[in-house]
């Protein structure tokens, strides 16, 4: 039996999580298919401590202390993307509103 770290960290996530089909995969270059698993992953992490208050996570992290060095680098993903993001927008102002 052959060995392959493609099939476990390229091809069965993309089929798993991503719900690709093998043709589709074949089809793309590693490099996009590569870049598609790192936004999964980023998304993955940026929605992990969904529905959770920081009281909630100063409780769990009481027993467990990784819980807070994650939802940390959360918040610090989170505080990256949102700066990417509003160097996008444009400012509003009353001018571009009207027309």
């Amino acid at each position: 039996m052959k060995y392959s770290a493609d099939a476990v960290y390229l091809y069965i996530p993309l089929m798993k999580n991503l719900g690709m089909r093998w043709s589709d995969i074949k089809c793309t270059p590693r490099r996009e298919l590569e870049g598609l698993l790192l936004a999964w992953g980023t998304h993955e992490q940026l929605h992990a401590f969904d529905g959770y208050s920081s009281d909630e996570i100063s409780t769990m992290s009481k027993d467990r202390p990784q819980v807070r060095q994650s939802y940390n680098k959360t918040m610090e993903i989170k505080a990256i993307m949102e700066s990417k993001i509003d160097k996008e927008r444009k400012p509003l102002t009353f001018q571009g509103l009207i027309n």
